[in-house]
């Protein structure tokens, strides 16, 4: 076999983003570039490593093993390149990161003052539904995972990093009243869920299973944008967190209905495998939120104390 590094690394992040497209972006590099290093790359195979059905890319068994190789040559090699770096103080390497869709209003603010500290780390950000970023943390795939609720039957070490603050909204014309339940607002409103696995389904559901209301939603939606947009447009009511909804807040396109028992509250928490062997560039990351978490949240996130209203 003869392939190269790079052919590596193109291969691996077409796996991770299960998209051609997506994977180019992430390396900077033209689509028709990465086609042809996928390629090359392919063809020292024997058998394939990916199929396209239907304009959807798919990885083979084999794909998937050879992705999970490649992760750990890479990984070896960011280790080699961090050892051999001409100035030992300078971080380099890859980070690997998946997040829960809401959780791109809060990776950021934690990854910009690193990156900009260490501008030789190379980040892989994959902002996807749960069930994936569950997938990709069970089959080691990044260094850390974003989620609100922690993934069960894995064993994870995890890190807090802000609370999540979840409440539930309305059109502002939507007036229950002071002393409303949220059984009396669905009579005049549905409840708009989200996608099954996120989440923020799991504590709507667990808030209605403990008031005894119906599980089973009028509506149901794939992401959280597209959740605000229908409550923004008088289509029903929702239980939405503050971390992805404070702009419409304050510019009165949405309105926080008081009701009992909410809001409800999560963590944001950063987690790991707990047998992971962390490379220095993300045992550095996880050092850097455990020292300089507390001032971020403080800076960027202050607004949450804020809420509701008085």
């Amino acid at each position: 076999m003869n392939y190269t590094l790079h052919q590596l690394r193109v291969f691996y992040e077409v796996v991770q983003y299960r998209s051609i497209t997506r994977a180019a972006e992430a390396l900077h590099l033209s689509q028709p570039a990465v086609s042809i290093q996928l390629r090359n790359f392919q063809q020292q195979f024997d058998a394939p490593l990916t199929e396209l059905v239907n304009r959807r890319l798919y990885i083979t068994d084999l794909g998937r093993e050879v992705a999970e190789l490649a992760r750990q040559i890479l990984d070896s090699a960011d280790l080699l390149e961090h050892r051999a770096s001409t100035k030992g103080e300078e971080l380099t390497g890859r980070l690997t990161i998946s997040v829960v869709s809401t959780g791109k209003y809060v990776m950021p603010y934690f990854l910009r003052p690193f990156l900009a500290q260490h501008p030789r780390v190379r980040l892989s950000l994959d902002v996807t539904n749960r069930q994936r970023v569950v997938e990709s943390l069970r089959a080691n795939e990044v260094d850390f995972s974003l989620v609100s609720i922690l993934p069960e039957r894995l064993s994870l070490h995890s890190l807090t990093l802000l609370p999540n603050i979840l409440f539930l909204v309305g059109h502002p014309e939507v007036d229950c009243g002071p002393n409303a339940d949220l059984s009396t607002v669905l009579e005049q409103r549905p409840l708009i869920f989200r996608e099954v696995g996120s989440g923020t389904r799991q504590v709507t559901e667990q808030y209605l299973y403990q008031r005894g209301l119906p599980l089973s939603p009028q509506l149901e939606l794939v992401s959280n944008e597209a959740v605000k947009q229908a409550v923004m447009a008088g289509l029903g009511v929702s239980i939405m967190p503050l971390i992805g909804i404070r702009n419409e807040l304050e510019l009165g396109q949405l309105s926080i209905l008081p009701v009992p028992g909410l809001p409800v509250r999560t963590e944001w928490q950063i987690t790991w495998l707990q047998d992971k062997t962390l490379t220095p560039t993300a045992a550095a990351f996880l050092e850097y939120l455990r020292l300089r978490g507390e001032e971020i949240v403080a800076q960027s996130f202050a607004y949450l104390a804020a809420y509701p209203p008085e």
